[in-house]
């Protein structure tokens, strides 16, 4: 699973490379697009994006996961919009499946009291039903196999809307208002539990978490969601007990959130704008010293060494001493960075040496080259460490 931006090189360089070594080759690459905003590709410095953690702390993070997995086609770019999500939450998460749930959990609680009596009495459009569930599964595994992701949600949400469907066809609230009908209610509400057994099994690797919660609600055991048993109708206990939970998707008030999260994009623009200001107006100030060549630059030695102690110079405010290991039996380098940094902070730390630099003395302590340091924009310096994995004495070029 790769983005679209490096596909030439795990379709063409990596393979060739495996080609080469003998080694096995990827049996499939599945290459996604990029999450569009208003028709670019979204970016930090251009501030058009909604921190996904915000998203998440308002509308769950298996919404979010859902609304990406169910607009993005494989190997297509997918546009984000606030309407888009919040519309596809509403319409798929709060009115299809979370209805579906509650529904059934509540008709459960209000006719039978939360457990479903044994007695049973099926009916024709039972049988159709139930074939229409059962092939859901088969659908999804052929999708998934092709990495069809988007379409395999589709599949299920077509029998979540198929199971809404079986709802006002067979009319629980009218079978509930004569006794002589509970054998049908039950079997009309036994049927409805399975297949939410069913649809939200098959949708737990995209909602991992909100799913569990709906096993708790229809009475279904870690064993009945299990992958194997999404092919049978029925197991869920004849008698089962469901247990009214939390609304799962809560509905959501399309133009106060949109509102919202436009000014929230709208603040994170601004802020990219204005950084974008200070960085030309910083680049504007900079005066570069006059051109050299890479011969004059070839005089300069650089080299890596290590700080084994350091102090402050005495009677010197700005003044630090420091030992250093240079791969070249040592030396001592005087810096004028003690106001940035104490003797502590230094030692154990590689740095970037002047090493061929003439020896002066300073404050009359003699110091051999000159440590390298950045300029920052509020007027200190910092020093520039290297990684730890580089050796004392190699050159930097």
């Amino acid at each position: 699973m790769v983005a679209k931006d490096i596909m030439r090189f795990h379709a063409i360089i990596w393979p060739a490379m495996l080609m080469a070594l003998e080694l096995p080759l990827p049996k499939h690459l599945a290459v996604h697009g990029w999450i569009t905003f208003n028709g670019e590709k979204m970016s930090k410095s251009l501030g058009n994006v909604v921190d996904p953690f915000v998203l998440g702390e308002r509308y769950g993070c298996d919404a979010i996961r859902y609304h990406i997995l169910r607009e993005m086609a494989l190997g297509s770019d997918s546009s984000f919009s606030n309407e888009i999500m919040i519309n596809r939450i509403n319409s798929d998460l709060a009115n299809g499946f979370g209805n579906l749930v509650s529904r059934t959990v509540a008709m459960a609680e209000k006719y039978f009291g939360g457990t479903l009596p044994e007695e049973r009495e099926e009916a024709e459009i039972d049988t159709e039903f139930k074939n229409a569930v059962l092939k859901t599964v088969s659908d999804v595994d052929s999708a998934m196999s092709e990495t069809k992701i988007k379409n395999a949600l589709e599949v299920i949400f077509k029998t979540v809307d198929r199971a809404n469907k079986y709802i006002d066809e067979t009319e629980p609230w009218k079978l509930g208002k004569n006794e002589e009908n509970k054998a049908r209610l039950a079997s009309v509400l036994y049927n409805l539990l399975d297949t939410v057994r069913i649809i939200s099994a098959l949708l737990s690797p995209f909602m991992p978490s909100t799913m569990p919660k709906v096993w708790e609600q229809i009475g279904a055991s870690d064993d009945d969601v299990k992958y194997e048993k999404l092919s049978e109708f029925g197991v869920l206990p004849v008698n089962v007990t469901v247990h009214k939970g939390e609304i799962l998707f809560p509905r959501i008030d399309v133009e106060k959130e949109i509102e919202a999260l436009n000014n929230i994009i709208k603040e994170n623009m601004e802020k990219a704008q204005a950084n974008l200001s200070a960085s030309e107006k910083s680049a504007e100030k900079i005066e570069l010293a006059p051109e050299i060549t890479i011969h004059d630059f070839a005089k300069v030695e650089i080299r890596v060494a290590k700080v084994l102690s350091c102090e402050k110079v005495k009677k010197s405010d700005k003044l630090l001493c420091l030992q250093l290991d240079d791969g070249m039996g040592g030396r001592q380098v005087v810096s004028g960075i003690a106001q940035y940094y104490k003797p502590d902070d230094l030692i154990g730390k590689k740095i970037q040496l002047i090493a061929n630099l003439k020896p002066v003395k300073l404050r009359g302590v003699e110091s051999n080259g000159m440590i390298c340091a950045a300029d920052l924009a509020d007027g200190g310096c910092q020093v520039i460490f290297v990684d730890d994995s580089v050796p004392v004495g190699a050159k930097i070029r």
